[in-house]
């Protein structure tokens, strides 16, 4: 590792001193946003990159399919228009697949920043906006072309400047302009921002650009990366994943290789891609890749170009993985959440108590649109999340996303700021899959459409036919399900008409259980039992622990036997 000019305890101050630049960048975006998606859930990525277009650091908030992405996008906008073509007050912005986050509705903007008349870095946010026109968000496209507006990466704003052509055309091309409009306004003002809490730091420790103190922390990143992954014994690793697909299923497969210093990641014989739109474009394949490749082998490492080096994942042109225009992608999350699973299944056979159990994967994302109560036209999407799969210490965690890291919206706030209304949300008991760790417990959502009018519901659900795998002995979670009040079962990924006063229910999947069940603590058990997570069948016949049925306490000798037929 090169020697580089800061001491230990200056680089150190340097490096807290990005992250607080990062969080502050990724908080203004936060407060300004229009947005429940941006503002509650988190569903953003905010972070500073050197003049070469390597990222730096990242803000705490955020989640891998955007900081991931947003690593590799920042170079396309280099390419497009490179750093000495700028000028102060330029912003960029894009929405392209390929280039960017992976579907439509994620928008990337970047600010370039300048010290002493010379740019010398880049800050860059990637946030889902509502709507982005087309059909409306979902999994259903049979085109790229049918999913809205693409934006190539253009000046956003140009010398202080906002595009007023760009703007209009987004306005002209969106069903709620103003909350659209309101978030990419955020964008712009969380990048200033950042930017001008640089250039106090920069001022503050007397720098003139960020080339070496980002040559400093890249190299240790990728040093410290490198040491984690040869501590693994070389080989390769294999798994496969099942997923439910669109009308028919989808496999994944994937074999990670360990070499010394180097890891490699090759999803050959997945899937070709789909006609319809739960494709994923490589950088989403990639960052949805690294990232539970860092959480298993080295979380403690940064999150930076330093960090990414080490690994190389391919995936073969036209699979569904690494789809090709013009295949729609608009439910890219769906599958490309999947992954870490596939990651973790590899990795189990040399590192297994470094991973987690197969969880509900990806996000239950809940997109409706129609007339509202007032009669004025509503635009709503909201994220919900399974159980996560159990770890090799712990429980999963219930209702919670992973590995999107994506925080639920208070079902207040979905009423306040939208026609729906969430008659029920609560755990699914026996949804966790048994094990001497459970999995996390799936939730069950009543919900309908106050007023008069029919709404769509654009629904990308994923686990309706494959449940959450368990690891190491320990069984499945629940498979998840969607049904209507008259017992009509929706595609789970394809758009209908929810009739006025009409309920549907949506129960989200369980996380799969690590070890066997009949390893399970009998106290545990009685504590799940206790709290309304396992039923007194399931804790007698999956965990053989006999209780009380009136007092729970635990008959010692019923739960001997039970367990020693075993």
């Amino acid at each position: 590792m090169k020697t580089t000019p800061f001491d230990p305890i200056t680089l150190e101050v340097l490096w807290n001193r990005l992250i607080s630049i990062t969080n502050e960048q990724a908080a203004a975006l936060m407060r300004a946003s229009f947005t429940t998606v941006v503002r509650e859930a988190g569903d953003l990525s905010a972070g500073v990159f050197d003049a070469r277009g390597n990222m730096i650091a990242q803000a705490v908030t955020g989640t891998p399919g955007h900081i991931n992405c947003m690593a590799t996008s920042v170079r396309h906008f280099l390419r497009e228009y490179p750093l000495a073509s700028l000028q102060p007050g330029d912003t960029l912005v894009t929405n392209d697949p390929w280039l960017a986050s992976g579907h439509h509705h994620d928008l990337t903007v970047v600010t370039p920043v300048f010290h002493r008349g010379r740019p010398i870095g880049l800050f860059a946010n990637t946030c889902h906006v509502m709507d982005i026109g087309g059909r409306i968000f979902g999994a259903d496209a049979p085109s790229i072309y049918e999913e809205g507006l693409a934006i190539p990466i253009l000046k956003l704003v140009d010398r202080g400047r906002l595009n007023e052509d760009l703007i209009r055309i987004i306005r002209a091309n969106v069903r709620v302009p103003q909350t659209v409009l309101g978030d990419i306004y955020a964008m712009i003002s969380g990048n200033e921002v950042g930017g001008k809490k640089l250039l106090e730091m920069m001022e503050d420790h007397d720098l003139s650009d960020l080339e070496g103190l980002s040559d400093a922390i890249i190299e240790r990143s990728e040093h410290s990366m490198r040491e984690a992954i040869r501590a693994i014994p070389d080989g390769t690793y294999r798994h496969q994943i099942d997923m439910d697909g669109f009308d028919e299923p989808i496999v994944v497969k994937l074999a990670i290789t360990i070499a010394g210093d180097r890891m490699i990641a090759d999803y050959a014989g997945t899937s070709l891609q789909s006609g319809r739109g739960i494709n994923v474009v490589y950088s989403y394949c990639h960052a949805y890749t690294t990232y539970p490749i860092k959480c298993s082998v080295s979380p403690e490492v940064p999150n930076n170009e330093g960090s990414f080096r080490p690994i190389t994942v391919t995936a073969p042109k036209g699979c569904i993985l690494n789809c090709q225009r013009p295949a729609p992608v608009g439910g890219r999350h769906i599958l490309g959440h999947f992954l870490s699973a596939a990651v973790f299944g590899a990795l189990s056979h040399v590192i297994p108590d470094r991973v987690i159990a197969e969880g509900s994967q990806g996000l239950w994302n809940t997109q409706f649109d129609g007339i509202d109560e007032r009669g004025e036209p509503f635009c709503y999407v909201f994220f919900s999340a399974g159980g996560t799969g159990a770890r090799p210490t712990k429980d999963g965690l219930s209702a919670t996303a992973f590995p999107s890291g994506i925080q639920g919206v208070p079902v207040e706030l979905v009423e306040n700021v939208s026609p729906l209304f969430i008659e029920c949300r609560e755990l699914i008991p026996d949804s966790g899959g048994p094990g001497k760790f459970r999995g996390g417990l799936g939730q069950r959502m009543v919900l309908h459409v106050r007023g008069g009018h029919p709404a769509q519901h654009s629904p990308m659900y994923d686990r309706i036919r494959f449940a959450a795998k368990g690891f190491a002995g320990g069984l499945d979670g629940a498979k998840g399900r969607i049904y209507l009040d008259d017992g009509t079962i929706p595609h789970a990924k394809t758009k209908y008409i929810l009739k006025p006063g009409q309920r549907v229910t949506l129960e989200l999947p369980g996380g799969g259980g690590f070890y066997p069940p009949e390893e399970r603590d009998p106290d545990m058990v009685r504590e799940d039992v206790t709290d309304g997570l396992v039923s007194l069948a399931r804790a007698r016949e999956v965990y053989g622990v006999a209780l009380d049925p009136v007092t729970l306490e635990i008959d010692s000798k019923s739960t001997e036997k039970l367990r020693s037929s075993t």
